[in-house]
């Protein structure tokens, strides 16, 4: 088994060199039978010369490192081919109320919507820097009990809040965000502050770089209060700081990786937060914290001065209060700078308006059937249908669609890649957890994959692609339970959008939810039916 694993992990060189050719060619087939191969003893012999030449290729490679920001230049795009993408721009009339007024009660703020907000520094009710520092209070206050803050920008906010009521003052207003404080988690780089991708390897890192969406939220004018914790590497809630809780109950984790997005705008620390997802780490702590997270159609929002986790998974999206919030930060960041090959700009026609006579909704009838007929998810089918929405049943592909759960075959090798220089320089044994399950051995057991399998996986995945569109476009929406089946990991590789809701409470007073997934591109719809 030693042998074995050297070939497998390090090379069959090193191997090779102190056995016969016999037994070099047993250790070729030993191996292989663990990739469901079988090959003869001449097919094993002649083996030999390529992988001592392929080796040789990996410590040339090696001499150098590749940096997690270096490009992978094969861009997935979720689109099946023939598609089109609208991209015809309508302006957007947000329903900002004109007559909001501030709450006697002042903490009440806390928990206002972003248009109530908007009205407030729009009418010059309150200025944004007061709205700034009621803010950074409240994360001052509450993050030693909720563990969600890793840097405090209060100086950069300031600076912010304050052009935000200067330039309101002359008469500009850049929209909906103007004066809104808010958080980044903190895999997002901004100049100046440290980006810590919540791990103790890069704790003290500073990139010399703006992202993409902090670059965009800027130029609504929106402002940085906070860059907030993720778990390690984007992995759960736990980072080099402690772990971040749950609102509704301190003795549990947020969940993860978006743990403190969620944790702070639940608690009202914040109007809204960014958060990511590769697989659940929007709709996972959004959950959890009982917030609503909007998981975008892949490649819509640039994830350039981002970490990369996984570049064909990847997804960048607010974590907000309720859908219309979502829908005005999404407007704020959809798009690209040309920095990220797989982002594109869309058109958003968000209006807020749905007619329900028209909409096409179903509901996974063969998930809904799991679940006892006093979940809370029964009864968002219920409201849909006293607004006037006609629900069909349908079921949801994921076992005629999906019958092998390859997404872990596509995470584990390119989040292996991506930090291949933490494996190598043994630097991975600082991540806060070492575990079977965690990211150290994921990385490593990562390189048994071969190439061939990988991207055989992204072939199948091409396929789950034109299926689940083809199943989609009998309808705008359809209901499913956040966490049924395989959905989840499905809509991930597909790349279509989801909206994750709060919709009540469980016996344990924590928050239940409901997804609602969307077409391709076509998130304006459904948030509007949100």
């Amino acid at each position: 088994m030693k042998l074995l694993l050297t070939f497998l992990l390090t090379g069959i060189l090193i191997s090779l060199q102190a056995q016969t050719k016999a037994d070099s060619i047993k250790l070729i087939q030993q191996s292989v039978n663990l990739l469901d191969l079988d090959f003869t003893d001449a097919e094993a012999d002649s083996m030999i010369g390529s992988i001592n030449g392929n080796f040789q290729l990996y410590k040339a490679m090696h001499r150098t490192l590749p940096t997690n920001d270096i490009q992978f230049p094969f861009a997935f795009n979720p689109a099946p081919a023939g598609m089109k993408i609208p991209k015809k721009q309508y302006k957007i009339y947000w329903d900002v109320p004109l007559k909001t007024e501030l709450p006697a009660n002042k903490n009440e703020l806390a928990f206002y919507s972003i248009p109530q907000l908007a009205s407030l520094i729009m009418n010059k009710k309150i200025s944004s820097v007061e709205l700034t520092k009621f803010f950074i209070a409240r994360l001052k206050k509450w993050d030693d009990t909720l563990e969600c803050v890793i840097t405090l920008t209060e100086e950069l906010a300031m600076k912010q809040a304050k052009k935000a009521d200067d330039e309101l003052k002359a008469g500009i207003y850049r929209g909906p965000l103007h004066g809104i404080p808010y958080g980044l988690k903190d895999l997002f780089a901004v100049k100046g502050y440290k980006t810590t991708w919540g791990t103790t390897p890069y704790m003290d890192q500073v990139l010399d770089v703006d992202s993409y969406v902090y670059t965009e939220l800027k130029n609504n004018g929106a402002v940085l209060c906070a860059k907030l914790s993720l778990g390690a590497l984007a992995y759960n809630n736990k980072w080099f700081g402690g772990e971040t809780k749950n609102p509704w109950n301190l003795l549990q984790g947020s969940s993860g990786s978006s743990a403190g997005s969620a944790a702070s705008v639940t608690a009202g620390l914040l109007p809204f937060a960014i958060g990511t997802e590769t697989l659940g780490s929007i709709v996972s702590p959004s959950t959890r914290c009982g917030a609503t997270g909007l998981r975008p159609t892949f490649g819509t929002v640039s994830r350039y001065g981002a970490m990369v986790l996984c570049w064909s998974l990847d997804k960048v999206g607010p974590i907000c209060r309720s859908a219309e919030d979502a829908a005005i930060v999404y407007a704020a960041i959809n798009g690209t700078d040309g920095n990220d090959p797989s982002a594109i700009k869309h058109a958003f026609n968000y209006s807020g308006k749905t007619d329900w006579s028209k909409i096409r909704i179903a509901y996974a009838e063969n998930y809904f059937k799991r679940l006892p007929k006093e979940a809370d998810e029964w009864k968002v089918l219920e409201v849909y249908k006293s607004l006037g929405a006609k629900l069909k049943p349908v079921v949801f592909p994921d076992t005629s669609l999906y019958p092998v759960n390859y997404i872990s075959l596509i995470l584990n090798a390119e989040s292996a890649a991506a930090f291949d220089e933490l494996t190598r320089t043994n630097r991975d044994d600082l991540i806060e957890r070492q575990d079977k399950a965690f990211w150290p051995n994921s990385f490593r057991a990562a390189r048994t994959i071969p190439a061939v399998e990988y991207i055989n996986a992204n072939r199948y995945r091409s396929q789950l692609c034109k299926g689940f569109n083809d199943f989609m476009k009998n309808y705008d929406i359809v209901i499913v339970p956040s966490f049924a089946g395989r959905q989840l990991a499905m809509t991930n590789l597909t790349g279509n959008p989801v909206v994750c809701m709060p919709i009540g409470f469980n016996k344990d007073g924590t928050p239940t939810s409901i997804t609602l997934v969307g077409n391709l591109y076509d998130e304006s719809h459904y948030l509007s039916s949100s």
